[in-house]
């Protein structure tokens, strides 16, 4: 039977429509004590609540909708406004870190379904493969494309390629792991050199194509480069190309590289059966029309065992470091031309050269850099012709292949002032 307070009380129906709480709810937080009907009809079973109660049924909606637990919730609202805001706070700051949390995973998980068309290579690699090709583009932004490095990536290999029109270097990394679909962007050399700091820090990072250009992934930090909307020159056609190669030399990189740092500004290099003989020489060193012809230029001279370097000096000494040391450093002055007239000497190294006699020279500044940038400590020189380009090529785990266009070769009958 009802009690004689009927009139102050109200049903479950009207409390949940009050409160914002399904009925069933109500029953819920009745069964478990948070809150307890006012009056139950010990025949029906109805539940009955005072109005004030409806207050405590909307606390409890809030708190439940901000997650706080049931045991937390009956502390909040015992009555302790110092206990219940602490409680408050640290529910809070839960929720702030569990929301930094998701927000991380999220960011992961979208990496990682966009990781299908992404590639993973080591990251210091990276660093010196930006270095290593990026030299070879264009300065002037005449033609933007050109001041840029074609990225490509396949499931194979990522490559990287730069041309100014006179240099061409093109280099590829092998991927830690099967790498996924095959894309290509063009980057600013310099924004990618920008990078190297950072990549020289991690271990490893991903290359993900993005809507307007690469993203360069490692754990939470991305850094992402614009790329530039505008075709690439077809340097693979360049190189396929290339006429059949006539001569073949591999020679010591170190030793190669330590006799261009000195090397003025013409070398020219000479291939016969006695070797490979590389001089030097200054422009202001030769006559006014070998001059003209041949400023900045290297000389190389091949044979099947050895390449020589000659450089301007009033001697020749064997460059430290250099595998078989002195001995193994052949020195030759050639009887003609230059040497000759006492403008240059001729240094021997040991060289593997296959095919015919070939002679051509070079801007010093550029097979320097060629040779500078070069993987690994041996160098194939690949050879056409004299007037043909050069195909500098070196590998460790993955390759690089610069094409280095020859110049001017000083003829003989003015090599003499």
């Amino acid at each position: 039977m009802r009690s004689s307070r009927v009139e102050e009380l109200i049903t479950i129906g009207a409390l949940a429509r009050a409160s914002g709480l399904t009925a069933s709810a109500l029953r819920f937080y009745g069964d478990c004590g948070l809150l307890v009907p006012a009056e139950v009809d010990s025949v029906t079973g109805y539940r009955y609540y005072t109005r004030s109660q409806c207050e405590r049924a909307v606390l409890i909606r809030r708190l439940r909708g901000i997650e706080l637990s049931l045991e937390a919730i009956t502390e909040v609202l015992a009555g302790d406004p110092s206990r219940a805001e602490r409680l408050l706070d640290a529910h809070v700051a839960e929720l702030a870190r569990r929301a930094d949390a998701a927000a991380r995973v999220a960011a992961q998980v979208k990496r990682a379904l966009g990781a299908g068309r992404g590639i993973a290579v080591p990251a210091a690699d990276l660093a010196r493969a930006i270095g290593q090709v990026g030299t070879a583009a264009a300065i002037d932004d005449t033609v933007p494309v050109l001041t840029g490095v074609l990225v490509e990536a396949d499931s194979t290999a990522l490559t990287l390629t730069a041309t100014d029109r006179y240099r061409l270097s093109t280099r590829t990394l092998a991927p830690l792991r099967d790498g996924g679909e095959e894309w290509s962007v063009v980057v600013e050399a310099a924004t990618l050199a920008a990078l190297r700091p950072w990549l020289d820090s991690i271990e490893e990072v991903v290359l993900a194509p993005s809507d307007s250009g690469i993203a360069f992934v490692c754990g939470e930090i991305e850094h992402r480069c614009d790329g530039i909307e505008q075709p690439f020159p077809d340097y693979r056609a360049v190189l396929d190309g290339l006429p059949p190669v006539q001569t073949r030399m591999l020679v010591a990189r170190a030793a190669l590289l330590e006799l261009l740092e000195t090397a003025d500004d013409t070398v020219v290099c000479t291939i016969d059966p006695s070797g490979l003989g590389v001089s030097s020489t200054a422009t202001d060193a030769l006559s006014p029309a070998v001059a003209a012809g041949s400023a900045d230029a290297t000389s190389c001279a091949m044979d099947g065992s050895n390449l020589a370097v000659a450089a301007a000096a009033t001697e020749t000494r064997p460059p430290t470091g250099v595998a078989g040391s002195a001995d193994a450093i052949a020195r030759a002055t050639d009887q003609s031309g230059l040497a000759a007239a006492g403008i240059i000497t001729v240094t021997r190294l040991p060289a593997v050269v296959t095919g015919g006699p070939m002679e051509l020279a070079f801007r010093s500044e550029v097979l320097r850099s060629a040779v500078a940038s070069a993987l690994g400590p041996d160098l194939m020189f690949d050879l056409a012709a004299a007037d043909q380009p050069v195909v500098v090529r070196s590998a460790t785990d993955g390759d690089l292949t610069t094409l280095v266009m020859p110049t001017f070769v000083p003829s003989k009958e003015n090599h003499t002032r």
